[in-house]
């Protein structure tokens, strides 16, 4: 087992009553919401009374006050592969943010002690159809009309689509800028404001990836986060978390890949013996045991980083691209190991194998990564001059 000195007895306190509670309250539904295609409310106001959404939040909000990543990795870690369409890494470490950092008082007021209690699930909307994830390609537009703003557009792949009660929705405010956006709270409830398919993917069964669209949605002033010519920077303020959120989650998923294959290798015997006991086995699982400890030692440095303010953008992108292109090459192996059994769902390997796909996708594809990195190192037409 790796030594991981980042975290204290505190935190090995709180990863035990996670476990706990993932037992009890989030394994036993799994079958339940693959087939649903998406969790119960019941799970997210369960996660609220045991404090484990929005940490951060001040104390007058419902919230612990607790700024310490660690708790929130130590979620990540233990239910990312228990049940990995229960997004409370993205409602408490991708779209909370948002209201903490660019929110007035009177917006937190309104909207944490709901985001806290597991009733008020976040989103957020960036992408679009035919545009993908690109920022610059929003079309989705909201005009200023005076006592409010009027909404229009359609969003796709959203996660917690169908569930949220708040999304989080870019919307370009000036036409000829691609780089004026704004960023609007739109309410569940609101006229004009609908949710189309829930869509269907490969892997994530149970996560409620959903269409959005907004026809003339009347925005009232107050349901504005922040400058509503600034939300292109406001975006980018929270890339880092975004991606060392995912970073934990894809080391997590590989981690429990490779447990299971382990056990099936002792217990499962070929020409006589266990599986396990052949040398192309032993290698394959040496390999990857050193790939696993590899990125989990930097997921752990960039951790230590971002608590002390010094995670880049850049250092995160490589944590991003390593652990998501290390957790494809590891389940994909592991799935090999098992064989013909690898294929069948019934397998846990097989889930495993379909959730880790979207990993090298979502939040910004490997490509993306490699050129963030590359431009970080001067290797883009202005640093070649």
């Amino acid at each position: 087992m790796l030594d991981r000195p980042l975290f204290n007895e505190e935190h090995h306190m709180f990863r035990d009553s996670v476990r706990k509670w993932a037992e009890d309250e989030v394994v036993p539904h799994h079958d339940t919401w693959q087939q649903a295609g998406m969790v119960s409310r019941d799970v997210w106001e369960s996660a609220g009374k045991q404090g484990y959404l929005a940490m951060y939040a001040e104390e007058e909000y419902g919230g612990l006050g607790l700024d310490d990543f660690r708790f929130d990795q130590i979620l990540i870690e233990e239910l990312t592969w228990r049940e990995a369409g229960l997004f409370i890494p993205l409602h408490n470490r991708v779209v909370g943010p948002y209201f903490r950092k660019f929110a007035t008082p009177e917006q937190k007021a309104r909207f944490f002690p709901g985001i806290v209690a597991g009733t008020n699930i976040l989103a957020i909307a960036i992408s679009e159809p035919g545009t993908g994830s690109d920022v610059a390609g929003i079309r989705s537009r909201a005009e200023n009309k005076g006592d409010h703003w009027l909404l229009n557009g359609a969003k796709t792949f959203i996660s917690n689509g169908i569930l949220a009660d708040t999304v989080i929705v870019a919307a370009r405010t000036d036409p000829q800028n691609a780089r004026s956006l704004g960023l609007f709270l739109v309410e569940a409830g609101m006229p004009g404001f609908t949710r189309g398919r829930k869509l269907a993917k490969l892997g994530l069964h149970s996560q409620d990836t959903a269409e959005l669209f907004f026809d003339d949605v009347k925005i009232p002033k107050e349901n504005v986060l922040g400058d509503p010519t600034q939300g292109f920077k406001a975006m980018m303020v929270g890339l880092a978390e975004e991606r060392l959120t995912g970073a934990a989650s894809y080391v997590a998923r590989a981690e429990r890949a490779f447990e299971v294959t382990l056990a099936y290798i002792k217990d499962r015997n070929a020409f006589g013996r266990p599986i396990g006991s052949f040398q192309n086995s032993r290698f394959k699982m040496a390999e990857m045991r050193t790939q696993l400890d590899a990125a989990q030692v930097f997921v752990d440095h960039c951790t230590a980083m971002h608590l002390e303010g010094k995670l880049t953008a850049d250092l995160a992108a490589q944590a991003k691209l390593l652990t998501s292109e290390t957790e494809g090459r590891v389940v994909d192996e592991c799935l090999q190991l098992h064989g013909g059994a690898g294929y069948m769902r019934e397998y846990e390997i097989s889930r495993h194998y379909a959730d880790a796909r979207i990993s090298r996708i979502y939040a910004g594809t490997s490509e993306i990564m490699k050129e963030i990195i590359g431009r970080s190192l001067g290797l883009d037409e202005r640093g070649m001059r």
